[in-house]
């Protein structure tokens, strides 16, 4: 048994404060600055937005998709392994930070691309994807020991709104930093934007010791032994072969998968879409992402409201329906004015649809398991193969059509079929149904 009480408020804040902590990451690097600085120190001066890496021509917004893809794919590849030792020997804690540290100085590491180094850069962003996304499925999987199942969804809400007010802090910064260099001698918006990257690294590394001093290290005092790495496959195997057992959880993990690809898509690439679909300036795309972050964190809470008035699958059905139109009304959008209601509705589905899936998977691990990270490491792969599949269909559609609309259209499509999955889970435990 768990050595841990439930619901303690210092360990649930803590356990929060690493999203607060991580997001920056997802924020600052994946959505505002880093994208606007990367298709702007990657631009030729004659306009041409082709690139070379390692001796390849291509398309910088095409090698960014690729990039991405790449590193979540490594994820996918290690994660399974990772967690089965990390249940095994207790060691939960040590591969979060460990990936927390590869994450965060990777991000410092981004100080040094400057543009015609883009081999560094694109190496740097793919080592800070891997670090920020193979600590989630341990952090994740702390919320089903720290936490009762009724405070599933609150909770994760609440993780999820941590990650949204502290990570538009520290863009409010970066941005008044890229808009006025001068004012903190920092001679131009460039090397302002390559501070922020500095910034991001220092932030998440120095708030999520928070986390690791009151997490719990060892919750079921499993015994550290020498076998742990052939133990980690037996458990992982244990895992796998127990979801045969589960068939809801596993018709979940498919819905999850399509529409996640649609809303990871969305969130990594909406910001190069405004800038070479609507040719936005890019303090109007930075714009853009504040009005999306602070929608979100009314979003995550709204959402969980509707949750427990109406179910978990009632709630992530009606968001997943609302992303179908955010897909086609991206087609059509020709302004800044439609981008920036566009970006409102995101936000607000976007914060919902990401602390749900958290909670409801949650709800359908057995209450009798221990091994949360083994499960959470299925739950984890699913994310990082969606987003593989969905940056790598838009990079590969845009690529083949020259144009992101009809990449944001077919993302539509994953929708569809994640809302198709999820009408079929039939009997969804402790609360998670709208029965």
């Amino acid at each position: 048994m768990t050595t841990t009480a439930l619901n303690n408020k210092k360990v649930v804040n803590a356990w929060c404060m690493f999203d607060w902590a991580n997001s920056v990451y997802s924020l600052v690097i994946t959505s505002a600055i880093f994208p606007t600085y990367y298709s702007s120190v990657t631009k030729a001066l004659d306009g041409s937005d082709m690139v070379n890496f390692f001796g390849m021509e291509v398309v910088n917004s095409v090698l960014y998709s690729y990039a991405l893809s790449f590193s979540f794919l490594v994820v996918a590849a290690i994660l399974p392994l990772l967690s089965g030792i990390a249940d095994y020997s207790g060691k939960k804690k040590f591969f979060m930070g460990m990936f927390t540290y590869l994450g965060s100085f990777s991000c410092i590491g981004l100080f040094f691309f400057t543009g015609p180094n883009i081999e560094l850069g694109i190496i740097f962003s793919v080592m800070a994807s891997i670090g920020y996304s193979g600590s989630l499925v341990f952090y994740n999987s702390y919320l089903p020991e720290i936490v009762s199942s009724d405070r599933f969804d609150i909770v994760s809400a609440k993780g999820f709104s941590f990650g949204y007010i502290g990570s538009v802090l520290l863009l409010i910064v970066n941005l008044v930093m890229v808009q006025m260099p001068e004012m903190f001698g920092l001679g131009d918006g460039g090397f302002a934007a390559r501070v922020s990257f500095l910034t991001v690294g220092l932030w998440w590394m120095g708030f999520a010791q928070i986390s690791f001093y009151y997490l719990p290290s060892n919750p079921f005092n499993r015994k550290v032994t020498g076998e742990y790495l052939t133990k980690g496959y037996a458990e992982i195997r244990k895992v796998w072969r127990s979801l045969e057992g589960l068939p809801d959880l596993k018709k979940f993990l498919t819905s999850f998968f399509f529409y996640n690809t649609g809303v990871q898509t969305v969130m990594y690439l909406a910001v190069l879409f405004g800038t070479k679909e609507l040719a936005l300036e890019d303090s109007k795309l930075i714009l853009s992402v504040l009005v999306i972050q602070l929608v979100a964190i009314g979003g995550s809470y709204l959402f969980a409201k509707v949750s427990e008035a109406r179910g978990n699958k009632y709630s992530l059905s009606t968001m997943i329906v609302i992303w179908v139109l955010i897909c086609v009304a991206a087609y059509f959008t020709v302004n800044e004015y439609q981008f920036y209601g566009l970006a409102f509705v995101v936000g607000m589905v976007m914060g919902g649809i990401q602390a749900l899936s958290r909670a409801t998977y949650s709800k359908l691990i057995p209450d009798s398991t221990i091994d949360h990270a083994s499960y959470f490491s299925f739950y984890d792969v699913t994310y990082n193969v969606s987003i593989v599949v969905g940056t790598f269909s838009y990079g590969a559609i845009e690529h083949l059509t020259g144009s992101m609309r009809n990449s944001a259209l077919a993302l539509g499509i994953f929708f569809i079929l994640g809302f198709y999955f999820l009408r079929k889970v039939t009997i969804m435990n402790k609360q998670v149904d709208d029965a």
